[in-house]
C-alpha cells in the first residue's frame, strides 16, 4: 500500500483522533473601522492552548487532524453566522493530493452554505515545507476554488522573503514579535513598513499580529498598516465569537 493511499484512508478513519474545539479571534480594518476575519484557533475540549492539543499529533492521526481541524473550524463558524472571512490554519505536510484532499472542504462548505471565497487557509512560517513545487501545486488547487493563502507569522520562520517568493501569498501576517513594542523600536517600525510597502507593490495584504497596546495602533498605521489582530481588541473566543463593539471600542478611543 502506497503512503498517500495510507494517507487518504487515515483522513477517512479519523483513526485514534483525539477530542478539540476551536476558539475565534476578529482581524481588523483600523481604517473602515470593522472586523474583516475571524481566525479559528485549535483549542482543546477545556480550553486548553493549541499546544495540548497539537503535542497530541503523529503520524497516525496527522492527517485526520488536518481534514477535521478543516471542518470543525467551517462548522461552527457557519453555526455562528461569521459573515466575513475566516481563516484556518492548515497543515501542508498533510496534504498529499490537493484534489482529494480538498474534497471534505467543499463538502462542508457546500452543506452548511459558508461560501468558498470567504476561506483563507494560513501557512505557519515555522511549518518546514519539504516540497516547495508540491505546495505550489496545493496553493494552485485552492486559488482554483476561490481560496486565499495566508503567510503567519511571518519574517521568524523558515525562509522569511525567499518563502514569499517561491509561494507568492495572498496575505501575510506580521508576527507578534516585531509588531509589540514597534511604537518605540525605530528599527521594528522601519522593518514593518518596508513590509508594508512590499505588500502594496505585490499586491499582498498585509496583517499585523499580537497588537496589545493603543500605541502600537498609532505606530502601525503611521506605516500604512490597516489591518491588524492581537488582545487589543480581542483574545480568542472559545466556540464564540467577540461582542463587535468591544472589538471596535479601542479605535474609538484612539
Amino acid at each position: 500500500m502506497s503512503l498517500q493511499t495510507t494517507a487518504c484512508s487515515a483522513c477517512r478513519t479519523e483513526v485514534g483522533l483525539f477530542p478539540f474545539t476551536m476558539a475565534f479571534q476578529p482581524v481588523v480594518d483600523v481604517v473602515a473601522g470593522r472586523i474583516v476575519a475571524q481566525e479559528a484557533l485549535v483549542r482543546g475540549p477545556a480550553g486548553q492552548g493549541a499546544g495540548h492539543v497539537l503535542g497530541q499529533l503523529n503520524d497516525q492521526n496527522l492527517y485526520a487532524f488536518d481534514q477535521a481541524c478543516r471542518v470543525r473550524a467551517i462548522e461552527m463558524a457557519a453555526r455562528l453566522r461569521v459573515d466575513c472571512e475566516l481563516n484556518i490554519n492548515f497543515l501542508p505536510n498533510a496534504v498529499y493530493e490537493p484534489r482529494a484532499c480538498i474534497r471534505r472542504t467543499l463538502e462542508t462548505a457546500r452543506r452548511t452554505g459558508f461560501p468558498l471565497n470567504r476561506l483563507t487557509f494560513e501557512i505557519v512560517e515555522s511549518e518546514r515545507i519539504a516540497d516547495t513545487d508540491h505546495m505550489r501545486n496545493i496553493i494552485q488547487e485552492y486559488r482554483r476554488h476561490g481560496f486565499k493563502i495566508a503567510l503567519d507569522d511571518f519574517a521568524t520562520g523558515y525562509s522569511g522573503l525567499a518563502r514569499l517568493a517561491e509561494l507568492r501569498p495572498d496575505i501575510i501576517k506580521i508576527d507578534r514579535v516585531l509588531v509589540q513594542g514597534c511604537d518605540r523600536d525605530r528599527v521594528r517600525l522601519a522593518i514593518i513598513a518596508a513590509l508594508v510597502g512590499l505588500g502594496a507593490e505585490l499586491g499582498i495584504k498585509v496583517v499585523g499580529e499580537g497588537v496589545e497596546r493603543a500605541e502600537e495602533v498609532a505606530a502601525l498605521r503611521g506605516t500604512g498598516l490597516r489591518f491588524m489582530q492581537g488582545f487589543l481588541f480581542a483574545r480568542p473566543v472559545l466556540e464564540g465569537l467577540a461582542d463587535p463593539e468591544e472589538v471596535l471600542a479601542p479605535l474609538r478611543l484612539a
